[in-house]
């Protein structure tokens, strides 16, 4: 089973930028042109990208929608998810009306589950659930309040009702070059059963391979470490292809 690498984009002001643990004073811009940076992504090889509207998750409405968008329609050879300011199925509609692949919903699926819930009944493996995780519970709202919701019982409760694919993130190694929360990642895989993303501490190859070797996570996003020229995504597919 191949490990599916999805390079991150995520968006604020229009230019590619990364935060460290989800901090909005705690950003490092990367790129002016997100539509550029994903071209480059595509002519590496990537498969998927994975794009997050950072204006969009903290203000609770689309802002940098227009580069997904482009990426979209302009690069038919890769598959873009999104994340970030959906907060309504028309949301939802805009981005797969746009050859948008998957719309993952976060914040929204802690405040207004029966909305979630309802969201993937209906458009089934094209809305991924977003879990952020803080000491083991989720945090919402572009990471700015932590909840009383235990993430394993969130994504039980999700895969329960059909859903397909999570991305799960440990807020604590997001950004910091620390290494992924593996323990934690393949509880969630455990739990659910399904399709489980890691996301956040990837730092190095080695961290790729682990992941791999655990055979229940189906994929990993990888932002800082390519921006940082930790390695680059060529090796990275490599990498994952020989496992």
């Amino acid at each position: 089973m191949n490990l599916t690498i999805y390079p991150a984009i995520d968006m604020r002001g229009g230019k590619c930028v990364r935060l460290l643990q989800g901090d909005y004073g705690k950003e490092t811009v990367y790129g002016d042109s997100p539509f550029d940076m994903a071209s480059q992504f595509a002519k590496d090889g990537a498969e998927w990208i994975h794009m997050v509207d950072l204006d969009g998750a903290k203000d609770g409405m689309r802002v940098n929608d227009r580069f997904v968008i482009e990426a979209a329609k302009k690069l038919p050879n890769v598959t873009i998810q999104i994340g970030g300011g959906i907060r309504t199925e028309a949301d939802i509609v805009h981005y797969l009306n746009n050859q948008v692949e998957r719309v993952i919903i976060g914040s929204i699926a802690v405040s207004n589950p029966e909305f979630a819930i309802e969201m993937i009944k209906k458009y089934g493996p094209q809305i991924a659930i977003g879990i952020d995780a803080k000491n083991g519970y989720v945090a919402t709202h572009g990471w700015l309040e932590t909840s009383e919701v235990k993430a394993i019982e969130l994504g039980k409760r999700f895969a329960d009702a059909g859903a397909e694919t999570f991305i799960f993130t440990d807020i604590a190694t997001d950004g910091m070059l620390s290494g992924p929360n593996i323990k934690a990642v393949q509880e969630m895989a455990e739990v659910t059963g399904k399709n489980v993303i890691a996301s956040g501490g990837v730092s190095s190859l080695d961290d790729l391979q682990a992941i791999a070797q655990t055979q229940t996570i189906r994929g990993a996003i990888v932002g800082k470490a390519l921006y940082e020229n930790r390695f680059t995504l060529i090796e990275a597919l490599k990498e994952v292809s020989s496992q």
